[in-house]
């Protein structure tokens, strides 16, 4: 299979299935911050809820509404933050982006399902909707 094919089938994949199925989709009762992500231009807007306990992501959860690849990748930001050091979310984010806008090589093929994104410019904010809006509330912090 060449790498376009690969890229549409992961993106069929990947993005559908978490799309249909998110992680930790869910109000969490008493978050320690509240995280909002809107896209004006779209209407995507979610709420990433964070406990936050010694410097690290206990437990994350978002709510909220938008297209397939906002939902997705916001899923994928909610899984990977669990047991996070917060330290270590900027390169978390910094490799998610470059695989998913430059095509960096990965192994990770939920984060390389988001290349294919880049064959389609104006869903760039779609796929880094919620990942912009946790590092305007860590560069806050």
């Amino acid at each position: 299979m060449d790498t376009e094919s690969k890229l549409k089938q992961l993106y069929r994949s990947v993005i559908l299935e978490l799309n249909k199925n998110p992680y930790h989709y869910e109000e969490m009762e008493a978050p320690d911050h509240q995280i909002e992500a809107y896209n004006p231009l779209c209407g995507d807007k979610y709420k990433l809820y964070l406990q936050v306990e010694a410097g690290k992501i206990k437990q994350a959860s978002f709510s909220g509404f938008g297209c397939a690849i906002s939902k997705a990748s916001t899923s994928i930001l909610v899984q990977r933050l669990e047991g996070m050091a917060i330290e270590d979310i900027p390169a978390m984010k910094e490799t998610f982006l470059n695989i998913a806008f430059e095509g960096a090589p990965t192994s990770d093929e939920e984060f390389e399902a988001f290349a294919a994104a880049k064959a389609f410019p104006g869903r760039s904010t779609c796929v880094s909707l919620s990942w912009d809006s946790l590092q305007e509330w860590l560069d806050q912090q």
